[in-house]
């Protein structure tokens, strides 16, 4: 009796009752361990469905400012003002000489390294606080906003009126020997050591914001000179925008009388148990100028917001915040948003080390971390964004990455504070528990015997 055929049998029984075997196995694995979908379910929203008011705003468009609105223009002619300090020389007043002694010659000054200005001549004057100058003889002259022909010609008439000068000898020069300067404070958080991937916000590099004082000159003292003077506009760690401080006592009064109602505010919410807690709003006292705008947009920037007196803040702030976050199959992780173009969910996957299609076989099977292996080799192929809204709420984006690939349109952008977790469907991990069975299982059972 041929028993080959009976054999045959045999195996092939033995082969299907172990496929029922790890059939079972998986299924009671995928429903209890693995399958994310079952033990950790998220309540997700597709993305094609998602209202407009919970999508990032797009900043491909964006485009930069023209950088000469932060400048000022200087008049054609020079105009003093307090702290200005002027180089005169009057002959027989400034300096004093005896009747029938010969004229001392003017004195010669020179500039400093740095400095744009001639050399002047004349005795160093300084224009007071109240814009006077005060010369021997007479009574102060107001030179508040006068340019040097205007001073000279009121000094001549001044000591003409006052006889003490014939008009043939009342000559006066007048030169500038140094202009008047503002100091202004920059505090910038872009300039300190970057180790770049992100490491300045795991707190791998130094954080610590850098700044002084800055002396500008007259009709250069405006952000555009501060930021020159600091090392140009702001670095791509920081934001695209300049803050500025006013000194003034009645801004400073603004902001604590600012800081105290919002507090007060938040303190009444808190006896509300259903009412949310607010959040800070704009600070009307401080000025906020923008470095990007949207195309045709040109932002009314006006002289008197880029003028800097002694004592203003330019404040260039860190984006230090401006992270988003993966787990799942991704990992945990913390990655930068970059600062000037748009990241969808694809791009932040393939930053995290987990492109759109490829599969990692030595992290866990399922959510925030499975136990079921990829054996079979089939990628995730389900993505929640989770995103933070007012009052301290969330909403969950569910994007498929096969619709994702073929649609641009489900590919939400990601924002600064979003979750991205990336997890297997249920019939993805039944297909790879299938897929490991056959080839660790299946194959041996055929070949025994």
């Amino acid at each position: 009796m041929n028993r080959k055929p009976l054999q045959a049998k045999k195996r092939a029984f033995r082969v299907l009752r172990s496929f029922k075997t790890a059939a079972a196995a998986g299924l009671f694995c995928t429903a209890f361990s693995g399958c994310s979908t079952l033990t950790q379910p998220i309540d997700g929203v597709p993305a094609n469905r998602l209202p407009p008011e919970f999508f990032a705003e797009p900043k491909n468009d964006l485009v930069p400012v023209d950088i000469s609105l932060l400048s000022l223009e200087p008049p054609r002619d020079y105009q003093l003002s307090g702290g200005d300090i002027l180089g005169v020389y009057i002959e027989g007043v400034l300096p004093f000489n005896p009747p029938n002694a010969p004229p001392e010659p003017p004195p010669v000054n020179f500039p400093d390294a740095d400095s744009t200005l001639p050399p002047s001549i004349g005795y160093p004057i300084a224009v007071q606080d109240d814009g006077t100058l005060a010369l021997p003889l007479i009574e102060p002259l107001q030179v508040e906003g006068l340019t040097l022909d205007q001073v000279r010609e009121a000094i001549r008439d001044a000591y003409i009126d006052s006889e003490i000068l014939r008009p043939e000898k009342a000559r006066p020069i007048v030169t500038i020997i140094k202009e008047r300067t503002y100091d202004v404070i920059v505090v910038r958080e872009d300039t300190a050591t970057r180790s770049g991937g992100g490491d300045e916000i795991r707190g791998l590099s130094d954080q610590s914001a850098s700044g002084g004082l800055v002396k500008l000159r007259a009709y250069q003292n405006d952000i555009l000179h501060a930021l020159v003077e600091t090392g140009g506009l702001p670095g791509l760690t920081a934001k695209n925008e300049v803050k500025i401080l006013r000194a003034n006592k009645a801004d400073q009064r603004k902001r604590a009388q600012f800081v105290q109602q919002f507090y007060a505010q938040q303190q009444a919410a808190k006896l509300n148990p259903c009412a949310h807690l607010p959040e800070l709003p704009e600070d009307p006292s401080i000025l906020r100028i923008p470095l990007r705008v949207k195309p045709g947009v040109v932002p009314n920037i006006t002289d008197a917001d880029v003028r800097l007196e002694s004592g203003d803040i330019v404040y260039i702030e860190s984006r230090e915040t401006e992270v988003y976050y993966t787990g799942g199959m991704l990992g945990g992780g913390e990655f930068p948003l970059p600062r000037d173009y748009d990241l969808d969910v694809v791009g932040a996957m393939a930053l995290a080390g987990q492109g759109l299609g490829a599969s990692n076989n030595q992290r866990g099977g399922g959510g925030l971390g499975g136990g079921v292996s990829s054996i079979g080799g089939v990628p995730p192929g389900l993505v929640y964004i989770l995103r933070k809204t007012p009052g301290n709420g969330q909403v969950a984006i569910e994007v498929d990455l096969a619709k994702a690939l073929n649609d641009p349109r489900q590919r939400p952008l990601i924002q600064a504070g979003d979750t991205i977790i990336l997890q297997y469907k249920c019939e993805e991990e039944l297909l790879n528990f299938g897929l490991g069975t056959f080839f660790t299982f299946g194959v041996r059972e055929l070949f025994r015997n």
